[in-house]
């Protein structure tokens, strides 16, 4: 079923020269924190902010620092 994972496809070559595989980058890696992880962080420290103001108790893990 997934066998179209496992097989390599072959070698491109334009004009006699073999292009690079595509691969994951450091710039890559960090816009994908910024797009990502960024607005996951914002979300958490949101809901830890609501949860103190209505129980009076932090409940995130900033607590701990």
């Amino acid at each position: 079923m997934l066998n179209f994972l496992s097989t390599r496809r072959k070698n491109q070559t334009v004009m006699g020269h073999r292009l690079e595989e595509p691969r994951l980058t450091l710039w890559a890696l960090g816009w994908g924190l910024v797009y990502l992880g960024l607005p996951v962080l914002a979300l958490s420290l949101m809901v830890d902010a609501v949860i103190g103001h209505i129980t009076g108790s932090c409940a995130g893990l900033w607590c701990w620092l």
